[in-house]
């Protein structure tokens, strides 16, 4: 049970693959807004609703995957499936979170998306309201556990000044670094957090991860050679979208950039088809890297279609996959060394800045566009925070309330 914010610990038993799919496929199917928003709907079902993990290893988690190029919320996300039921886990919660917006993504590519125009874009506006209010919900919940004093909270206000003065990649690792610092430097763990056992166990041992790592990087160098040898049209797909997902910091609207230049650059995607798609993957619930599938399917050269949408899916998320299994095993083992703990105090508070900072741009400065936008945006906070309304029923309704009204 939650008490002003803190969560109480207790023992947490091991889940299946069956029950983190259907858990990550409600959240892949109604979770809109973006990374951020996603990792506010993550801490909904996962630390507050079923308690899957404590708040500060939930944060410590958010805080490894700042530091992996990637998308950080998907990788959370293989996180917790690798935690909660092992390998068969990670895999149900990438597939249940990633293939909702992957397969409308492909349907968009194969033209149904035009039925989509008939509805308007009035509800899409109201999920985007609503996401306002789950990553506010957010915010104040961490902020509570992992900004409680007057040291942390200077921390946290710190880490959002900065991030929205450094609107980049780059910024977000400055604000973990420096709260890292001021942590190791500055602040002392109370006598109840100081060797609290918070672990984040995962079926991997050190050597298995060391391995993975090995993986990822023979990858990074091989695909290219391998594909410019062979002149496979397969092969220049995995290579081109392996190192989309293995090079690009920050997620999200980031990778556009060398996706453009991978496709649209060589000839490979018409730029008028590049953008349609864009425009398509901001009306989706999930993560944005899933505009792969759109792209492997309407490749110009093949493989094209379904079987190329599901090569370039699987390869542009397949390095995430790889650095989660490589470094997850060494970050547990890290993160309890007392100095590490008292580093993480103020990454973890670190955390709390980089999200309100994003709160404000860009969730809010997207989601609140007219006095109708804010009025949903209050009215799901209050059910988020007062009546206690699963996100999930919130997104739902504010998606209809924004169908009507907007």
């Amino acid at each position: 049970m939650s008490s002003g914010g803190r969560l109480t610990d207790a023992p947490v038993r091991p889940g299946t693959a069956g029950e983190v799919f259907r858990v990550f496929l409600g959240l892949g199917l109604t979770s809109f807004g973006g990374p951020v928003a996603h990792l506010g709907y993550f801490r909904e079902a996962f630390v507050v609703q079923r308690r899957w993990m404590s708040e500060r290893a939930y944060a410590d988690l958010v805080a490894l995957c700042q530091f992996l190029p990637g998308p950080a919320s998907s990788q959370v996300g293989m996180a917790i499936g690798l935690q909660r039921a092992g390998y068969p886990g990670m895999l149900a919660a990438w597939a249940a979170f990633t293939l909702p917006s992957a397969i409308l993504l492909v349907l968009f590519a194969y033209g149904a998306g035009v039925l989509g125009a008939e509805a308007g874009t009035g509800w899409i506006q109201g999920l985007k309201s609503a996401a306002v209010a789950v990553v506010a919900h957010a915010v104040l919940g961490m902020a509570r556990s992992l900004a409680p004093d007057a040291e942390r909270a200077t921390v946290a206000v710190g880490g959002m000044i900065l991030a929205m003065m450094i609107p980049t990649a780059l910024g977000q690792v400055l604000v973990i670094l420096m709260g890292g610092l001021a942590g190791f430097v500055w602040l002392r763990p109370a006598a109840r957090e100081d060797g609290e056992g918070e672990t984040i166990t995962v079926p991997v041992g050190r050597r298995t991860a060391s391995g993975f790592l090995a993986a990822f990087f023979a990858l990074l160098v091989a695909l290219p050679l391998v594909a410019a040898g062979t002149g496979s049209g397969v092969m220049q797909m995995i290579d081109g979208f392996y190192r989309a997902g293995a090079l690009v910091f920050g997620g999200g609207h980031v990778v556009l950039p060398l996706l453009q230049a991978e496709v649209v650059g060589t000839g490979l995607v018409a730029r008028d088809d590049f953008l349609a798609g864009y425009g398509a993957a901001q009306a989706v619930p999930g993560p944005l890297f899933s505009f792969a599938a759109y792209l492997g399917a309407v490749h110009l050269v093949a493989p094209t279609g379904l079987a190329g949408a599901t090569i370039a899916l699987v390869a542009i998320f397949m390095p995430s996959a790889l650095l989660i299994l490589g470094t997850l095993p060494f970050w547990d083992r890290l993160r309890a060394a007392p100095l590490a703990r008292k580093a993480l105090l103020g990454v973890n508070a670190a955390v709390v800045g980089l999200l309100a900072a994003a709160l404000y741009d860009p969730v809010f400065t997207q989601g609140i566009t007219s006095p109708v936008a804010m009025a949903i945006a209050a009215a799901s906070f209050v059910a988020l925070l007062m009546w206690r309304m699963p996100a999930w029923a919130v997104v739902v309704v504010a998606g209809v309330a924004g169908f009507l009204f907007l």
